[in-house]
């Protein structure tokens, strides 16, 4: 009787022994894992191309965005702050707008400089760099956009976008017509207009503290 008590007891402290070597191996990997994620922080990026059709206008116009934006957090140092802002970004974002009353298609580029994100949503704004012959006189100016990624397209998209043109971002009163504002840095308004073709893809990443000295 004592033997097979000995044997109880010899197999429960096996059994403890494992369980606890078990513990100690899954805790030290999952610190493992969690400072590796420290070490390798996610950044923001707005992807793809689409075309969009505007709610409010009916027409056989083909309007269109290509973004290539990234977050580059406290990547550009200014005046008063030499840190750069968590909002920093690089990138590209590419403006098409054929219209079939002319036969005509205009097109812009700009260099984005600002991008923050939620959760399938996002706002960036962009230097326009280069404009074609008789669009818009944007050479040097500030656009902002606003993207809603609805995820995967199955055979129709869910996503939008909004733009900080047309029928936005005006400054109302006296007896001429309203002037636009100036658009600040990651300044857009909702994603109004919906995408008919395309898709654009949003990968969401908090906004950083700023580098340690």
């Amino acid at each position: 009787m004592r033997s097979v008590i000995r044997r109880k007891v010899a197999v429960s402290l096996t059994v403890l022994a494992t369980m606890s070597t078990l513990s100690t191996a899954c805790a030290t990997s999952a610190g493992a894992n969690t400072g590796s994620r420290q070490a390798r922080p996610a950044y923001a990026s707005v992807t793809g191309s689409a075309e969009f059709t505007l709610p409010y206008v009916k027409d056989d116009d083909i309007r269109s965005f290509s973004f290539d934006a990234h977050a580059a957090p406290y990547g550009k140092p200014l005046p008063g702050i030499p840190t750069g802002l968590p909002t920093d970004a690089r990138g590209t974002v590419k403006i098409s707008h054929y219209s079939a009353e002319r036969g005509i298609t205009y097109t812009s580029e700009g260099r984005v400089d600002c991008l923050v994100t939620g959760p399938h949503t996002a706002t960036l704004t962009a230097v326009i760099t280069k404009a074609g012959a008789g669009g818009p006189p944007w050479a040097g100016k500030r656009l902002g956009f606003s993207v809603q990624d609805g995820g995967a397209d199955q055979g129709r998209s869910d996503d939008r976008v909004g733009f900080s043109w047309e029928m936005v971002n005006l400054l109302p009163g006296g007896t001429d017509a309203p002037p636009e504002a100036e658009v600040g840095t990651c300044m857009a308004p909702a994603p109004y207009a919906p995408v008919a073709k395309g898709g654009y893809t949003v990968r969401h990443a908090d906004l950083l503290p700023p580098p340690r000295n």
